[in-house]
């Protein structure tokens, strides 16, 4: 039966935003079923867990289904504001506050105390929550769950549901729905399903494959070159050997070329599971991300500062674990350290000389991190061994970078701070797969989005809802396109615009950055302006 569509056209009082019946039911239905997870918390025994883990899963899925279905498909197409200022958990209220407590609260108990999740010790079978989850651990990887199972298997339910919920409120606009069909199926197929598939394989004695996220690239997938991972790729045959290779050319080849041809936006905002959060379940949140000059000038800092520690951190542990003798190792500590620096200069030189010009005052920016970086190798080159790098334990310096930047910051922050600081917080500040990305997109990709100045009426959706707190109405304001390394192509910008200034595109080089090209209706050359275009 076709739901009834509200025309309301009130501009000073609309309609009270009031729950259906069917909206309690399903509201009602998700609350049992976190209920029941709750019950598994607190150690109640349940006779069979497989029957009350798919109820509980279930039951959150149908109640959000079913909640989202009530509340986008009784209006008609097209974005509402729907008062999201005036929406306590959408507007930094108590709700919202309460709401980034709560899952700051679950990140930091699932990071650093497991154990009062269920998780069991030596020799012992998980409790409390993690028990909950054997049944299915045991379909899918032979063993019983984790705390990362019981996150995985979460992660991907809200992903999927709240995908699903996504869909139906951007409806309207073909290129939202593709790209969340997309990084659905990314967090299903090749974050979830796949690793699990590998730890199975790793019951025979032929493998020995690290828990592999295949979409995971370096620098975001932090732990690909460290020894254990690459002995247990290299101790794995031809598939672990390809898996490794598949890593590398990722890094070097796969991702260079389609960041060219797409932008960024192939990774963030199609395939990354951070970005797949963000966008399904932080949606909500996205106009939270502050628009302040002063913010875009921490994030350029801060994203910058984690992806030189990254390349340092990565060049001294594999550093730690190769030798000095040319007859035992194919690649030496200072044939690898002069590699990593030689490429560095190179890639430095190069943009100085030909893309100084489009980076600006960045690029002194960007000299500040090389440099540093290369004076790390120097110090690395003078007093590195195999257990010590920077004069500390290279365990210990490996163990800090896994705490401090892949669970404080992008876990408890980058998620738990959703109803604060924006969707986007670890994507923005953090991630340095997103600042290599954002460098390559800005010195060579084709992606744009392009404006229409002579068309835009100021009404400001578009800045309200960039999630990368871009000022987008500055730039389609003057016409100009938008080329920043931050823009992750979520097209959200170009979804909300009511008159259709904004546009996606993959274009040529030239042009590509431009100012002040607005239209106005009464330019004299303007036929012969749109024939250069």
């Amino acid at each position: 039966m076709p739901h009834k569509l509200n025309y309301s056209m009130s501009l000073t009082t609309p309609d009270a935003q009031t729950l259906t019946f069917l909206q309690k039911v399903a509201l009602l239905s998700g609350i049992a079923g976190l209920f029941i997870m709750l019950l598994a918390a607190f150690n109640i025994h349940f006779p069979n867990r497989a029957l009350f883990l798919a109820l509980s899963l279930g039951l959150i899925a149908l109640g959000t289904i079913v909640f989202a279905r009530q509340m986008y498909l009784k209006k008609s197409e097209g974005i509402k504001n729907d008062g999201v200022w005036f929406k306590s958990i959408s507007s930094r209220g108590l709700i919202g506050w309460l709401t980034g407590v709560v899952i700051t609260g679950f990140y930091i108990v699932l990071y650093f105390y497991p154990q009062y999740l269920g998780l069991a010790t030596a020799n012992g079978a998980n409790t409390g929550l993690i028990s909950l989850f054997d049944p299915l651990s045991i379909i899918l990887n032979g063993k019983p769950a984790s705390q990362w199972f019981v996150y995985g298997t979460l992660y991907t339910l809200a992903i999927l549901i709240f995908g699903y919920k996504f869909m139906l409120k951007y409806r309207h606009n073909r290129y939202q729905q593709l790209r969340t069909v997309s990084v659905m199926f990314f967090q299903l197929g090749f974050a979830f399903l796949i690793p699990e598939f590998m730890a199975r394989l790793n019951e025979s004695p032929d493998y020995n494959l690290p828990y592999y996220d295949l979409k995971s690239i370096w620098p975001l997938n932090y732990y690909l070159f460290d020894s254990w991972s690459i002995k247990g790729f290299l101790s794995s045959g031809s598939l672990g050997l390809s898996l490794l290779i598949f890593g590398i050319l990722s890094i070097f080849v796969i991702s260079p070329i389609l960041t060219y041809k797409y932008g960024k936006r192939w990774y963030c905002s199609w395939v990354c599971g951070c970005g797949a959060l963000a966008e399904t379940v932080g949606d909500p949140f996205r106009h939270l991300s502050s628009k302040k000059l002063s913010a875009w000038k921490i994030e350029r800092w801060l994203i910058h500062t984690v992806l030189v520690f990254s390349v340092i951190m990565t060049t001294a542990i594999i550093y730690t674990y190769l030798g000095n003798d040319p007859n035992q190792y194919w690649l030496t500590r200072q044939t690898f350290l002069f590699s990593v620096g030689g490429f560095l200069t190179v890639l430095f030189v190069v943009v100085m000389l030909f893309k100084r010009h489009e980076f600006g005052k960045d690029a002194w920016y960007g000299a500040i991190g090389y440099f540093t970086v290369i004076a790390a190798l120097f110090i690395l080159y003078y007093s590195g061994t195999t257990d010590h790098v920077f004069l500390i334990k290279s365990s210990t310096l490996r163990t800090a970078y896994g705490l401090y930047i892949g669970s404080i910051f992008s876990g408890v922050i980058g998620t738990g701070f959703y109803p604060i600081l924006g969707n986007r917080v670890w994507c923005r500040f953090g991630c340095p797969m997103a600042a290599i990305l954002g460098f390559q997109q800005r010195l060579f990709s084709k992606f744009r989005i392009s404006t229409n100045g002579g068309q835009c009426i100021s009404c400001g959706n578009c800045s309200t809802y960039c999630e990368m707190g871009i000022d987008v109405r500055a730039y389609a304001q003057k016409g100009e396109n938008i080329v920043r390394s931050s823009c992750v192509g979520c097209g959200i910008c170009a979804a909300v615009c009511p008159r259709g200034v904004l546009k996606l595109e993959n274009g040529s080089l030239k042009g590509r950055v431009t100012s002040n090209e607005r239209l106005p209706g009464n330019a004299v050359d303007l036929m012969t302006l749109i024939h250069e275009k």
